[in-house]
């Protein structure tokens, strides 16, 4: 079984940003995943939460957010807030000069993300219940985006919300498989890098995926 610092030992060798790396040593992935499945904690695979969730494999995470640049003091939408693993994480990098932003449209997850990041006395993450595609224009402009459901394209509203210069991640494609995107806003259209294969959950909303094309997919 993987522990917190084999994984880490690994990811020394990979050129992952040392800012993320003490990012992933401080926030405690056991602490977001069920009583009896903390012993995968630190396994590199998805592990189920509720609601036919999960939360993505410490790998996807830290590719992701190894993509997105983050920088101390920046203000970051995150759509998908989960369990709040991957806004604890994005809150330390930005640090308390910092702002994180998370959307989730399932209740209970809201629920749970922010009984999390309190008992590790994270305060400069808000995670809000709604429809992650609209994005929160009353925080807006953003310098980060990250996605972390699959989406038929990019929300056009995060778009007019991502700062010039700004960074969006996010897999796209459809049901069956999506391609992880890097964009980035110059003047108003993103410019985008291809980053891989990749399938995660649905993005459910207006920008999202019909309950009919998720049952079809069943």
């Amino acid at each position: 079984m993987t522990t917190k610092p084999q994984l880490l030992d690994f990811w020394k060798t990979k050129n992952i940003n040392p800012e993320l790396l003490l990012a992933f040593a401080q926030i405690p992935r056991e602490m977001f995943v069920p009583p009896q499945l903390q012993r995968f904690a630190y396994e590199d695979r998805s592990l189920p939460t509720i609601r036919q969730q999960s939360i993505s494999q410490p790998s996807t995470i830290m590719m992701m957010m190894q993509a997105l640049e983050l920088q101390p003091g920046e203000k970051v939408l995150e759509v998908g807030a989960g369990v709040g693993y991957q806004a604890a994480l994005l809150a330390t990098i930005v640090g308390k000069n910092g702002k994180v932003v998370s959307l989730e449209v399932i209740p209970e997850l809201v629920q749970i993300a922010r009984q999390n990041l309190a008992r590790l006395n994270i305060h400069h993450v808000t995670i809000l219940e709604g429809d992650g595609g609209e994005g929160y224009p009353e925080q807006a402009p953003y310098d980060r985006m990250i996605i972390t459901a699959a989406c038929p394209a990019i929300p056009e509203p995060l778009l007019s919300q991502l700062r010039e210069g700004g960074t969006i991640v996010a897999p796209v494609g459809d049901l069956t498989g999506q391609v992880m995107v890097k964009g980035v806003n110059v003047q108003g259209k993103l410019e985008f890098e291809f980053l891989g294969p990749f399938l995660f959950v649905p993005l459910k909303g207006r920008h999202g995926f019909t309950e009919m094309e998720m049952l079809y997919q069943q």
